[in-house]
């Protein structure tokens, strides 16, 4: 089966991500399209909540430029720097294949994110 790809698009503009292999980013897929408001949080990351929780799912600390992350069941992180978070983790929902950097900037973005024919 071919990896997921989706599309994440704001004012700032555009990037490419495989979901990852697993249930949550499964159902993440079947969200879309969904339209995200995310916050700045630690100069590391978006943040945005997602209108439902996604399954819950072994957790890692460690992430890098590009993750695609989970933090509660319903909290939908991209990473645009690399490091590590308290426990209990994130759940890896995928990477960003493009220039996550337009995310590294001071302020709140809309972001949708919607599959990639």
């Amino acid at each position: 089966m071919p990896q997921e790809r989706i599309r994440i698009s704001s004012a700032w503009g555009e990037v490419t991500a495989d979901l990852a292999d697993n249930e949550a980013a499964k159902s993440l897929a079947q969200m879309l399209p969904l339209t995200i408001d995310m916050s700045d949080h630690f100069r590391q990351e978006k943040t945005g909540n997602l209108p439902s929780s996604l399954p819950e799912l072994p957790r890692q600390r460690d992430f890098s430029v590009g993750t695609l992350g989970l933090w509660s069941t319903d909290h939908f992180v991209i990473y645009y720097r690399t490091g590590r978070v308290p426990s209990p983790g994130i759940i890896v929902l995928g990477k960003v294949a493009g220039d996550v950097s337009i995310f590294d900037r001071p302020g709140s973005v809309t972001v949708t994110l919607e599959a990639v024919d």
